[in-house]
């Protein structure tokens, strides 16, 4: 079955408190999906951010964002007054999110909510720790050491500290007892308050598309706490870390940073981590979508301490036998594999074995010739997902006034168009008339955003993740547009019933037509994700 999806990162929702969060907002913006018949929304990864500000730099893979935790609801259930975040300062202008702001600002509002809760008895709590044992006390020693030096990487504390001795670790966990349950607190609200939306989500029949970054930051739980699970030396640095190479788009290459994983230890406990973060995954979200899913066949790594990308190598990594292994463990998984950036036949054939959607992307199609693998009508097979843009791209006028006059003019030739200014809701357009099961488009491109909303560009820091968008952008007159479109492409999750065409049959017709059944063949994201 053909649906649709919009992508928006909760983040980018409307607050009066400096970023998007699990409250009202996020809530009309289900009721504006099911409005328009879209029946998925695409989130990035719900992880707390570090480094930079990005959600795939996260202090934790299980951990959720406390920028995202409603104070409203907080309020609702006694635990804050109104004055204790109303009153602060969150932002400086309602356009962009102030991280600076929010660092400081949010976590003493969820101190208060702690001192209250704390004073009252929680419903629901011990069994939350219980149930998240696995991570959840790393995650919160952690972030209180953290807290305890100033917000420092765990590889500038205390040597004893950084490299774990089993003394200094019992000491900070008498010491830092009840910093500990105030992360514990927090990860145990934002599960509730997760929980709740993403039903409300799925009772509205809309599924949400999560995001998994295939890495995890170098000042995280997990580094920190198992380095055995990464290629790092006896000191705990990585030996080589995470990008890519050169391309037109990036001279230098794109240097993330990231410690590599030592696979040979991951194949001898038979990926027991990778299981239980895939199992995470798919109970937080209904699709998962793995970054920078080529890296799985081999993988670009560049030595630690390189200023740029250019000097790396390709290393093999498991291939398909990890999601093989959890297709043993787990069952089928609903997985979109984002298969961009340098595609070898070896990462093709192992794409190809998967059976998961890849990725089409409408911006990359126009700048070279009619062969272009992202162009709908070189789509192999309706087993993919067309994006105009992903939150790396520019918004589709960004990319009209960034784009050269030979792809512009051959995006007008292809899209049947005489005037630049149609190319962006042409283009979107496109993607949902294409036979991909799956069209998403950025909301900053149903809204006809400038460049300036641009989510992130790839290799810099510093002005990314701040896009923001306002009460008065999710209109009724939108969503009828959006309906419009998806009941015009045989998208909508609730399409109107089609009039059945009146012909003249034979009587062997009429005999076969009564005696006959059909299968149900429909394939779509939800059930076409082979189990591996």
């Amino acid at each position: 079955m053909r649906k649709s999806g919009i992508l928006l990162h909760i983040s980018s929702l409307p607050s009066r408190c400096g970023i998007g969060r699990m409250g009202k907002a996020a809530y009309d913006f289900v009721d504006f999906l099911q409005e328009s018949e879209t029946a998925y929304w695409q989130i990035l990864p719900l992880s707390p951010t570090s480094y930079g500000d990005s959600p795939y730099q996260s202090f934790s893979v299980y951990a959720g964002n406390p920028y995202f935790i409603d104070f409203e609801k907080l309020e609702e259930q006694g635990l804050l007054e109104h004055e204790d975040y109303a009153s602060m300062l969150w932002q400086r202008d309602a356009e962009t999110i102030d991280y600076e702001l929010l660092y400081r600002s949010n976590i003493t509002v969820l101190r208060r909510a702690f001192v209250k809760f704390k004073a009252g008895s929680a419903r629901g709590y011990r069994s939350f720790k219980n149930h998240n044992k696995e991570w959840l006390p790393e995650y919160a020693l952690f972030m209180a050491l953290k807290a305890a030096h100033d917000g420092a990487p765990w590889y500038e504390w205390e040597p004893e500290l950084a490299q774990r001795e089993e003394a200094a670790l019992e000491k900070a966990k008498k010491d830092f007892a009840d910093e500990m349950e105030l992360y514990c607190f927090i990860q145990f609200i934002f599960s509730q308050q997760w929980t709740a939306l993403k039903k409300y989500a799925n009772q509205h029949n809309v599924e949400i598309i999560g995001d998994m970054p295939i890495y995890v930051s170098y000042d995280s739980t997990e580094v920190w706490a198992s380095p055995e699970l990464f290629d790092l030396d006896q000191e705990k640095k990585p030996i080589e870390v995470a990008g890519c190479p050169p391309d037109p788009f990036a001279v230098e290459g794109q240097l993330w940073g990231n410690p590599l994983y030592d696979w040979s230890y991951h194949e001898k406990t038979n990926y027991a981590w990778w299981m239980a973060r895939l199992k995470h995954a798919a109970a937080l979200y209904d699709i998962v979508r793995i970054d920078h899913f080529r890296g799985f066949e081999s993988y670009y790594a560049i030595p630690y301490g390189s200023p740029n990308a250019i000097k790396g190598r390709w290393r093999k990594g498991p291939n398909k036998k990890l999601f093989q292994t959890a297709g043993k463990e787990l069952g089928s998984l609903k997985i979109i594999a984002e298969d961009l950036g340098f595609i070898t036949p070896a990462v093709r054939k192992m794409l190809k074995a998967l059976h998961y959607p890849g990725m089409k992307v409408l911006q990359f199609g126009f700048d070279s010739d009619p062969d272009n693998e992202h162009l709908p009508h070189n789509f192999q097979s309706p087993h993919c997902v067309v994006y105009t843009g992903t939150h790396d791209n520019e918004t589709l006028k960004g990319w009209l006034e960034a784009s050269e006059k030979s792809t512009i003019k051959y995006a007008k030739k292809y899209l049947r168009v005489s005037k630049k200014s149609d190319i962006p809701d042409a283009l979107v357009a496109c993607a949902w008339q294409s036979i991909a099961e799956l069209a998403v488009a950025q909301m900053q491109d149903f809204l006809h955003e400038e460049k300036s909303a641009r989510m992130n560009t790839p290799s810099t820091l510093g002005g990314n993740w701040q896009y923001r968008t306002s009460e008065e952008d999710f209109s009724p007159e939108l969503a009828k547009q959006i309906k419009k479109l998806n009941r015009t492409y045989g998208r909508a999750f609730r399409p109107e019933p089609q009039p059945r065409q009146k012909r003249k049959y034979t009587r062997r017709e009429k005999i076969s037509e009564s005696t006959e059944s059909t299968e149900n063949t429909d394939h779509n994201l939800n059930t076409e994700v082979s189990e591996t």
